[in-house]
């Protein structure tokens, strides 16, 4: 068995990795960057060593750093987490070649799985149904638009190295496909190195089902059953379950079925998901799910298989890593009630997701109510250098109904400030009728969008609470009850006010009935502040100071939304533009984010330049509203 296992990732990942080694008795080592010299892994390891700079192509993504430390501190392991080097056939050979324990899977089979073009070809061969799409080695625009043609529209572009969503844009109609294929090339380049892509039919009533498998250096392969991933944004998973609601004893027999064959057909060793798509427009059907990829790793959603089978399987992959077979045979595994798990992210539904980093200066996750994997805790800050998770939540059942209810509660007890969060959005998708009922595909979010993203009034209940704090943490406001009016600039329902009053971020109060989901905290950070939490979202109410240094942009001025590269910009200075045009995209948190003209106008004024690196905030161009 392993004694001392290096864990080549951060955050909620390696705390999570972290956890179950030291209850199999073996010693840890962290590696860290600059941004994360006192994050909580850091503390947690019995070890730790410097690797770089924050930004992770100088430290997590650099395998010879990794490799050094793991050296300079005799690990005999590297454990990969998932994302950055973890699905890294080179990296892996490398740990290998230098005398280290891999945890993970052969470098030959993430070769043969890492490119999406070739695992399907393999897929084929091995008789697992792939979805019809080109494969082709000609990846000039002109061949890839006559392929996209031919398949039938909407089409999906993937970047054939791609994975986690980046590298991947739908296409609806032929004269899109060209804007679309040069975004996802540039994704694609800046994540992954390789520019290829593969052409697929996008199915209309998409579910995504993935299948997790085990192998070891036996022969051994099992599965452990099905996860439903459908409800997704960008792409990117935002709910997972298990098992899959509507799925029946014959179709899941046959998709795990077809997942052993894939994972045996590249000799499998470890954990690895194989990921499917499904034409759930009549339900879950064996003859409509067809293999969309591999993943090479431990997935993010790996929490909710655990608990529905009662396995650990980091300890499964810290025992076959190190010779033995796997715990279980086929025989000895199966379904034990139901699991749900929400992804916790720092970031703003109501500004299109983009993401919130700054101090965690308040946190309260729900303590008992679920299973809660972070990586952070109150006092640390989400950097704009890496993903920008809080934690999972995961909440497990006897079934369904009350998994998700266990899971809704927990999610809207969340507490998280200055920092916004996904919390509420989060306790609306699990109290969307048609996730309720089973009834969700992969555009579930996007069509409800508007919905789940608004943000709700303060219930009354909460607002008086509220102002009970911020009287006894200032006394000038005791005259707030009986005279609201008598405070100049006193507004409910109104922007943040530079004038003295008391401003409830923007929102106005109303009555919840029966609604006791609310709490909050008083502080003093450059005058008396009360947080409002109600159903996972934060509201700020304070007494807002005159001449108090806050800049009010104008509405045509476009702000950098967080510190980031400027990769493209469309429009030049003097030029027309209508509201909604593309003016300029940013890449920033390993992703791009497309900034756009807020009305019709012109633009007045163009800063932004192709390459620049840009703070938060800085201006980057000027619209001026038409006559």
């Amino acid at each position: 068995m392993i004694e001392s296992l290096l864990i080549a990732n951060r955050g909620e990942i390696a705390c999570r990795i972290i956890r179950t080694a030291r209850a199999m008795g073996i010693r840890t080592v962290a590696v860290y960057s600059d941004a994360d010299a006192k994050a909580l892994h850091v503390r947690q390891a019995d070890e730790a060593v410097h690797i770089g700079p924050s930004p992770a192509r100088e430290s997590y993504l650099v395998g010879e750093k990794i490799i050094t430390a793991a050296k300079a501190t005799n690990a005999q392991a590297i454990h990969p987490g998932y994302g950055f080097l973890s699905e890294n056939a080179d990296f892996a050979q490398a740990v290998i070649d230098a005398g280290l324990i891999w945890v993970g899977p052969l470098p030959e089979s993430i070769r043969a799985m890492g490119l999406k073009d070739a695992a399907k070809e393999r897929m084929i061969a091995a008789g697992v149904p792939v979805t019809p799409g080109y494969l082709g080695a000609d990846q000039s625009p002109e061949r890839l638009q006559r392929e996209a043609d031919a398949i039938g529209y909407p089409v999906l572009i993937k970047a054939v190295a791609g994975g986690g969503g980046k590298g991947m844009r739908r296409v609806e109609s032929a004269g899109e496909f060209a804007d679309a294929l040069d975004s996802c090339r540039r994704e694609a380049a800046s994540s992954f190195g390789n520019t290829d892509v593969l052409i697929e039919k996008y199915i209309l009533s998409p579910r995504h089902i993935e299948v997790q498998v085990f192998g070891d250096s036996h022969g051994n392969v099992v599965h452990l059953f099905e996860r439903d991933c459908s409800l997704q944004r960008r792409h990117q998973k935002v709910i997972e379950e298990a098992p899959a609601p509507g799925m029946d004893a014959a179709t899941r027999e046959a998709i795990c079925a077809a997942a052993v064959r894939a994972a045996k057909a590249v000799d499998y060793e470890g954990a690895g998901t194989i990921e499917f798509i499904a034409d759930a427009s009549d339900g879950l059907r064996a003859d409509r799910i067809w293999f969309m990829e591999m993943n090479t790793r431990l997935q993010v959603e790996h929490p909710v298989t655990e608990e529905i089978t009662g396995v650990d399987l980091v300890e499964w992959q810290l025992r076959v890593a190190s010779g033995e077979p796997i715990p279980l045979k086929q025989e000895d595994l199966g379904i034990n009630g139901w699991a749900i798990e929400a992804r916790l992210y720092a970031e703003d539904p109501a500004k299109g997701f983009l993401p919130s980093t700054g101090p965690l200066d308040h946190l309260r996750l729900p303590s008992g109510k679920a299973r809660i994997d972070t990586g952070v805790e109150e006092g640390a800050a989400i950097s704009p250098f890496y993903d920008p998770m809080i934690a999972k939540v995961i909440a497990a059942g006897p079934d369904r109904a009350a998994s998700i209810a266990s899971l809704e509660e927990a999610v809207s007890s969340v507490e998280v400030w200055p920092v916004r969060t996904n919390a509420a959005f989060l306790a609306r998708l699990l109290q969307d009728a048609d996730f309720v009922a089973g009834a969700v595909d992969t555009g579930a979010i996007d069509r409800k969008l508007e919905v789940l993203t608004s943000e709700r009034p303060i219930s009354v209940a909460l607002f008086k609470d509220a102002m009970d704090k911020l009287v006894l943490a200032d006394a000038n406001l005791g005259r707030l009850f009986s005279d609201p009016a008598s405070i100049p600039g006193f507004r409910l329902n109104a922007p943040r006010s530079f004038n003295d009053g008391l401003y409830v971020d923007g929102h106005h109060v109303t009555d919840y009935p029966d609604n006791d989901r609310f709490s909050t905290a008083a502080y003093a950070v450059g005058g008396a502040i009360a947080i409002g939490f109600q159903d996972g979202q934060a509201h700020e109410l304070s007494l807002a100071r005159r001449g108090g240094g806050h800049h009010s942009a104008h509405d045509g001025d476009i702000l950098s939304p967080m510190p980031g590269k400027v990769i493209a910009v469309e429009v030049s200075e003097g030029q027309a533009v209508i509201k909604g045009q593309k003016l300029l995209t940013l890449e920033a948190m390993k992703m791009e984010h497309t900034l756009t003209a807020p009305f019709d106008g012109t633009v007045a004024e163009l800063s932004a330049q192709p390459g620049a690196q840009v703070q938060v905030e800085a201006l980057l161009a000027r619209i001026e509203a038409s006559a």
